[in-house]
């Protein structure tokens, strides 16, 4: 069972770079998938296989083996290594769980601050202006949803390039690219692999929402020259808004404008390849853990004398 539940520990530290590359070559769209959900299932796993180490380090110690009803002692691995496993796993769950249980309370905290002043302004529509000195735009989920934007922000752009961010805030609304974010800021707080991937997941959004704004604008070098216009505008400003609120000047702008330059090219055949090894390592992990954990029923029945072999 040790080994088994050891792989999805230690996938996960393969899946950035395959991440950075899965973004490179798949369609922005595509990747936000691929990446975000191999990404949550190899968190699962792995919160899976230290819960695992522990239950087996739970049930080494005679007052759980008693509440456990074990009439036999549990058979694992030596408990050399039983033990100091369950631990590590028992630290590493705290912190996850603390670290996890701040972030989110602090993010609540700023949606409801965000919400609040968003429903005290006129709204046209979805947009709501704020009169501020500080050049800031992004999308606010919730019901209904709503584009925030400074007044700062509608100053430091033309007519035809305000048209063009509000098309990308639009595009993360409607592409629920915050439970993107959501997902992938959980999995960063489950896996310390999985940290920079939360930038990844982050410029996937971000590429799917240019791409969507250029399509409805139809103008692709228009768009570009409302994403560096507004981002070159908001650098020195310090922004209030949620950490999970999407925004056309997040993640690096330079990046995503060239893109945007560029001619759109068709995946290549190593792209399905990168995804393939993403959507491999997720499985492989989630087989593991869950094999694991069969298993150690398996052997608590044995330990409780339910089955005799």
């Amino acid at each position: 069972m040790t080994a088994l539940l050891l792989l999805p520990l230690l996938l996960p530290w393969a899946v950035p770079g395959l991440a950075r590359r899965a973004l490179d070559r798949l369609a922005p769209v595509t990747a936000l998938w691929v990446i975000t959900v191999s990404s949550v299932v190899l968190a699962g796993c792995s919160v899976a296989a230290l819960g695992g180490f522990v239950l087996t380090g739970l049930l080494k110690l005679p007052v759980f083996a008693a509440l456990g009803e074990l009439v036999r002692p549990l058979p694992t691995a030596s408990d050399l290594v039983v033990v100091p496993a369950a631990a590590v796993s028992v630290g590493a769950l705290a912190v996850c769980a603390s670290t996890l249980a701040r972030a989110a309370f602090k993010e609540v905290r700023a949606f409801r601050s965000a919400r609040t002043e968003a429903g005290r302004r006129p709204a046209a529509g979805d947009l709501c202006v704020i009169d501020s000195p500080h050049p800031d735009a992004y999308a606010l989920p919730g019901r209904p949803h709503r584009i925030v934007v400074t007044t700062a922000m509608l100053r430091s752009l033309d007519a035809a390039e305000r048209e063009a961010l509000f098309a990308h805030e639009r595009a993360h609304n409607q592409g629920g690219h915050h439970y993107f974010l959501a997902a992938a800021e959980l999995a960063a707080h489950c896996h310390p692999a999985l940290r920079p991937v939360r930038g990844t997941i982050r410029l996937a959004a971000e590429r799917a929402a240019d791409e969507a704004a250029a399509a409805a604008v139809g103008d692709r070098r228009l768009t570009a020259r409302a994403i560096a216009r507004a981002a070159l505008a908001g650098q020195e400003a310090r922004s209030v808004r949620p950490d999970l609120a999407p925004a056309a000047t997040a993640g690096p702008v330079p990046h995503r404008v060239k893109a945007l330059l560029a001619v759109p090219s068709v995946p290549r055949r190593t792209a399905t390849w990168i995804a393939a090894l993403l959507i491999a390592c997720a499985t492989v992990s989630f087989v593991s853990s869950a094999t694991g954990m069969i298993d150690f029923h398996h052997r608590v029945e044995i330990a409780q004398g339910e089955d005799s072999r």
